[in-house]
């Protein structure tokens, strides 16, 4: 699943939530993709910012869910993940038994656990965090663009219910 189609997938509580954070958190961050859509769609990006936050979240949701805006979803998902989501991270890279750096970062990703580890890590994950938060995480994380693909993590995507978005 690609980021855009996360973001259509996502319920709309969940995007709100993700705009939020970076809004507190990382506000240029939010700023540059909000210039970058508002561009693709020949509006200035002060358009958007002064929508209402509601229909702010609904707009970004709106536009990062289209194709074209795939990279800058990407960034950010990326963006969200790595900051306000990186206990998650870290304890589904513990779980499977990868070394990380104390941020979470991993300098090269090895190859696939077995399924029934990543099963295992998976079921902790959903006990510990929100399912669709762990969905949106796994989901990208799968499509990460890495010269490592984890074909069991896709299998585990595609057979378990909990991780499917927008089905909530």
């Amino acid at each position: 699943m690609k980021s855009h189609e996360i973001f259509q997938q996502m319920s709309p509580a969940l995007a709100g939530e993700i705009f939020s954070y970076l809004q507190k958190e990382q506000k240029p961050v939010l700023k540059a993709a909000i210039q970058g859509l508002a561009n693709q769609r020949n509006l200035r990006a002060v358009f958007v910012e002064r929508k209402p936050p509601n229909e702010r979240t609904i707009w970004l949701q709106s536009a990062l869910s289209r194709k074209i805006s795939d990279t800058l979803a990407a960034h950010l998902l990326q963006a969200w993940l790595l900051g306000a989501q990186k206990p998650m991270l870290c304890d589904l890279l513990d779980s499977v038994g990868i070394k990380r750096d104390e941020d979470g970062t991993v300098e090269n990703l090895p190859e696939s656990p077995p399924k029934e580890k990543l099963t295992e890590a998976v079921t902790q994950l959903i006990e510990k965090y929100p399912a669709e938060a762990v969905a949106v995480y796994l989901h990208a994380f799968h499509d990460m663009d890495s010269e490592v693909s984890w074909p069991p993590l896709g299998e585990i995507l595609a057979e378990d219910e909990r991780l499917q978005l927008g089905v909530r």
